[in-house]
């Protein structure tokens, strides 16, 4: 399933604070091409945290450790620059922005992230044809490319806005940040179907989630359970379902 030998991204003994308070003590995580992750854990174990650290959230500030791209530390970077090098997280809680019409906004993304790749960028009309196709993938109704990014959507709604960016995107690090959260079943499946067909198969992916109904659709190579702001568990979908069955208290 791996794509090269480099490491996608290595997290090494990595603790951050917010407000002089320890969220992250000492998170050791190595992704490669192609693999994906699943990261499990109790409210208030450091998950989301982990989360915004990595793509660089400038509230968050490291006390130790590294993040390593593709052999190289991007502790110095910024969200913007993490973000064009092909990291891309998709919130817990998609914010809205009012007055921002959806499509021009993926399409500059969409854009600036074909200029840092030295690839060609595409004028509306043709972006528009493109974003038609991925919609279609995650069942999306194409009126919500001219509405305002995310103002008035629906929780499934804003969550399916987020996995059109990463359709659009081509990441090459997805971190998926409770993505399951406030989806009925129906839209659930629809969700995670979409993510596998837009997944690139060289592409990694981190599924943030307290839930194995996810990875009921989206089967991780690694599960991974975090408490107190470091992982202390690691192993296949079966950890998952046992963790369904026991509880975190029995897996500990």
């Amino acid at each position: 399933m791996n794509f090269n030998t480099l490491n996608v991204l290595e997290v090494v003994n990595l603790s951050a604070k917010i407000n002089n308070i320890p969220i992250l003590n000492g998170v050791n995580l190595t992704l490669k091409a192609g693999e994906i992750h699943a990261i499990m854990g109790p409210n208030g174990s450091g998950k989301s945290t982990f989360s915004k650290v990595i793509s660089g959230h400038p509230s968050y500030t490291i006390t130790e450790g590294d993040i390593l791209w593709k052999g190289e530390s991007i502790l110095h970077l910024s969200p913007e620059k993490r973000a064009r090098l092909g990291i891309f997280l998709a919130f817990q809680y998609p914010i809205e922005i009012p007055g921002v019409n959806n499509i021009d906004f993926l399409r500059l993304a969409y854009n600036t992230r074909k200029r840092e790749k030295k690839l060609p960028e595409l004028d509306p009309l043709s972006f528009l044809e493109l974003a038609t196709q991925k919609l279609k993938l995650i069942d999306m109704d194409p009126s919500f490319l001219s509405r305002s990014v995310n103002e008035g959507f629906s929780g499934g709604e804003k969550k399916r806005n987020e996995i059109l960016q990463m359709a659009l995107l081509d990441t090459d690090l997805a971190i998926l940040d409770e993505t399951d959260s406030g989806l009925d079943i129906d839209a659930l499946k629809t969700v995670a179907t979409g993510i596998l067909q837009i997944k690139l198969p060289e592409a990694a992916l981190i599924l943030i989630t307290h839930y194995q109904r996810l990875l009921n659709y989206i089967k991780p190579d690694f599960v991974h359970i975090m408490e107190k702001g470091k992982i202390i568990k690691t192993g296949d979908i079966s950890l998952a379902q046992q963790l369904e069955k026991e509880g975190y208290t029995d897996i500990k």
